[in-house]
C-alpha cells in the first residue's frame, strides 16, 4: 500500500485512529481522530501524542504516563487490551471512550509504531447504567415477596399444629399472592429482554376486541378498587389479526395504570379508522404534567415525588407489544382533566400475514 493510500484507508474506519511513532509523535491521523479532538488533521500530525491526545484513567492520571504504551517489547506484547478511559478535546470537553492499541515491531523487535484506536463509549455507559438499574430493581422487587414466602413457610413447617385452619389459610393465601407477584416480575423481565432484542414473538389469530375488553374489565373489577367502568366500542369494529394474550396484556396494563393513578370513571373506547382500530383508556384524574409525558414509556420511569411501587416496566412493555403489532401508542393529558392512553392496531386479517384470500379460495396455496 502506498503512503498516499494510508490516510485514505484510515478514513474509511468509523473509529478515531492515530499512528504514533517510537518517539511519541503523531505520525498519522484519520478524520475521525481529528474530529474527536476538535482539531484539524494538520494540527494533530507531528505533535507529541501525550500533549494532543489527552487520555486519562478513572483516577485522572494520564494514560500515556501510567501505562507507558511506547515502552516494552513490541514483538512480545503486540496488542494493548481494551480499556475504558476519558478523552478530553481541545475545548476541554471530556467524554468516555474505549481504547485498544497495537504495537508494530521493527525487524529487531523494537517498537516502530503504535496504532491507537478509540471508540466513543457513551452508549455503553448508558447500557451499563440500564443493566445496573435492572439488577437493582429486580433485587428490590424480589426481596419482599421471597422474604414473605420464606417466613410463612418456615413458620408453618415449624408450628403447624399451633395455628387454626383459618390462620393457615390466610398464610397460604399470602404465599400464593407473593408467588404470583414473583411470576409476574419474571414475566416482565422476559418481555423486556425480548423487546430489547427485537425477538418478541406474536401468536396471531383473529381477535374480537370487545370480548378482550370484557375479560379485562371483569378481571380488574374487584371490591378493593370499586371504580366504575364505561365501555364504548364502535359496533363496526372488525376483528383484528393479533396476539390475543399480548392485546389483553396491553389493555390490562393501561386499565390498571388508570386505576392506580386516575380517579372517577375509567372509560374504554374503540373506534374504526381507515387503516387502524383505535383503542383508548381514559380516566378522570389529576392528569400528568407535560414534562413527564415524553418519559412515561421509558424503562423504570416513576412520577416525581412518588414512592416507586412496581418495576416501572409496565408502560415500556406495553409500548413494545403495540409496536410489535405495527401499531402506535401515545398519551394526552392536562392538569385536572385526566389522561387518555391511546393505541392503534392495524386493520385486516390474514392478509397481514401475507396470505392471499383469493388464492386460498382457489385452492392454489
Amino acid at each position: 500500500m502506498s503512503a498516499e493510500a494510508g490516510p485514505v484507508v484510515l478514513d474509511w474506519l468509523p473509529d478515531a485512529v492515530w499512528v504514533v511513532d517510537r518517539e511519541g509523535a503523531v505520525e498519522d491521523c484519520n478524520a475521525m481522530g481529528a474530529r474527536v479532538l476538535g482539531l484539524p488533521v494538520a494540527a494533530v500530525v507531528g505533535k507529541r501524542a501525550d500533549e494532543v491526545i489527552l487520555l486519562s484513567d478513572a483516577s485522572g492520571d494520564s494514560w500515556w504516563n501510567v501505562h507507558r504504551p511506547l515502552e516494552g517489547d513490541a514483538a512480545l506484547v503486540a496488542r494493548i487490551p481494551e480499556i475504558e478511559l476519558v478523552l478530553t478535546d481541545a475545548a476541554g470537553r471530556s467524554r468516555p471512550v474505549t481504547l485498544t492499541a497495537g504495537r508494530i515491531a521493527d525487524p529487531d523487535g523494537a517498537l516502530a509504531r503504535l496504532v491507537v484506536c478509540v471508540r466513543r463509549a457513551e452508549r455503553r455507559k448508558r447500557l451499563d447504567t440500564a443493566r445496573s438499574d435492572l439488577v437493582s430493581t429486580v433485587s428490590h422487587e424480589l426481596r419482599s415477596p421471597l422474604t414473605s414466602v420464606k417466613g410463612f413457610t418456615k413458620t408453618l413447617l415449624a408450628k403447624w399444629d399451633r395455628f387454626t385452619d383459618e390462620q393457615k389459610k390466610q398464610m397460604l393465601a399470602t404465599v400464593n399472592e407473593d408467588a404470583d407477584r414473583v411470576t409476574r416480575l419474571l414475566g416482565e423481565l422476559l418481555d423486556v429482554s425480548r423487546i430489547d432484542a427485537g425477538r418478541l414473538q406474536l401468536r396471531r389469530q383473529m381477535v374480537d376486541l370487545p370480548a378482550v375488553v370484557g375479560r379485562v374489565v371483569d378481571r380488574v373489577s374487584h371490591d378493593e378498587i370499586a371504580r366504575p367502568f364505561a365501555i364504548d366500542m364502535d359496533p363496526a369494529i372488525p376483528r383484528v389479526y393479533a396476539d390475543p394474550d399480548k392485546v389483553e396484556q396491553v389493555l390490562t396494563n393501561l386499565v390498571e395504570n388508570s386505576l392506580k393513578y386516575g380517579e372517577g370513571t375509567v372509560r374504554i373506547t374503540g373506534t374504526v379508522e381507515e387503516q387502524h382500530v383505535r383503542m383508548a383508556v381514559i380516566d378522570e384524574g389529576a392528569g400528568i404534567p407535560v414534562s413527564m409525558q415524553p418519559h412515561l414509556f421509558n424503562k423504570f420511569f416513576s412520577r416525581a415525588g412518588e414512592r416507586r411501587s412496581g418495576t416501572g416496566l409496565g408502560l415500556y412493555i406495553t409500548k413494545g407489544m403495540v409496536q410489535a403489532h405495527g401499531g402506535t401508542i401515545s398519551v394526552t393529558s392536562a392538569p385536572g382533566r385526566g389522561s387518555t392512553f391511546t393505541f392503534t392496531l392495524p386493520r385486516g386479517g390474514l392478509e397481514l400475514a401475507g396470505i392471499d384470500f383469493d388464492a386460498l379460495h382457489r385452492g392454489t396455496l
